[in-house]
């Protein structure tokens, strides 16, 4: 069973170098400006993966009410979801969409 740890820290972008600020009503896990994240978990929060490779957005899904981002790791390979988040930046989520 996966294990949700809520955790809503800062960072800077290792993709596009901006400071990203804490969300403030859930887990930040990406950056608003690029989209990109990092592969730091194995259960969300829980900050255990080694691999740390950059997450690049490469797809757009319907999610409820909603969207997720889908992840590639540039490292691994591997893919992930995340919820798109209420700052990301639009244009860069249409941008996503219209890759298909």
């Amino acid at each position: 069973m996966k294990r949700f740890r809520e955790l809503d820290e800062g960072f800077i972008c290792e993709n596009c170098n901006k400071e990203v600020k804490p969300l403030g009503y859930s887990s930040r896990d990406h950056c608003p400006y690029c989209l990109y994240s990092k592969h730091v978990d194995i259960n969300p929060g829980d900050r255990e993966n080694t691999c740390l490779g950059l997450l690049k957005p490469i797809d757009i899904e319907k999610y409820k009410d909603t969207y997720k981002i889908i992840y590639q790791c540039e490292t691994c390979k591997q893919t992930h979801k995340n919820i798109i988040a209420k700052d990301d930046d639009m244009n860069k989520i249409i941008e996503l969409s219209n890759q298909k």
